[in-house]
């Protein structure tokens, strides 16, 4: 059976955070509990959690529920490293896309997941945009994994994929709020 995957970008140290945003606790809940989450009522299955900078912790104090964590070794290199990863992990399920979202991003809700999982097939290529500026989560179908890998490097994940190849833009404003926390400032009021 076709399904739409989730896959999560969990792995970084949060250098500018301060510590892991995987674990910071925000409105009663992890980061990487409530994305795993967001992803699961967004209509994705399997969900693959890409872990790295204290995957021990994130192991031992979230609760992922049916999510699938996966290791990535190479972390520290930056979020291209798990996008390969996750994409690596995934090759082996029956899954038509993936719906990928970064770990902070917690303003993403499923609403906006569900939104691109239905345009899910094995050739869909497509972003969320919030107001026009592009952002999380990104559709990519099956045809563009080993691509999308291909040029993820760095803390790039799968934008110059994306630049090359003009996924369809998804506006997601009406539904979630796109932002990226990248310091403690930043992060949204409870």
């Amino acid at each position: 059976m076709d399904t739409t995957a989730g896959l999560l970008l969990a792995a970084g140290a949060g250098r500018r955070f301060g510590s892991p945003k995987a674990l910071v606790r925000h409105r009663g809940a992890l980061f990487v509990e409530s994305a795993a989450r967001v992803l699961a009522d967004g209509g994705c299955s399997p969900v693959l959690v890409v872990l790295g900078a204290a995957a021990d912790r994130v192991r031992a104090e979230a609760a992922l529920g049916d999510a699938v964590p996966v290791d990535n070794p190479d972390w520290a290199s930056g979020m291209g490293s798990s996008l390969r990863a996750g994409l690596a992990a995934l090759a082996g399920t029956g899954a038509t896309a993936a719906v990928v979202l970064a770990v902070d991003t917690p303003g993403v809700t499923a609403e906006a997941v569900g939104r691109l999982a239905a345009l899910a097939t094995p050739d869909a290529l497509a972003r969320a945009t919030y107001d026009g500026v592009p952002g999380h989560p990104v559709l990519l179908g099956r045809a563009h994994w080993a691509g999308a890998a291909a040029l993820a490097v760095g803390d790039a994940g799968a934008r110059e994929y994306l630049r090359r190849h003009a996924p369809l833009d998804v506006p997601c404003e009406d539904v979630a709020d796109g932002s990226d926390v990248d310091r403690p400032e930043d992060l949204p009021p409870t």
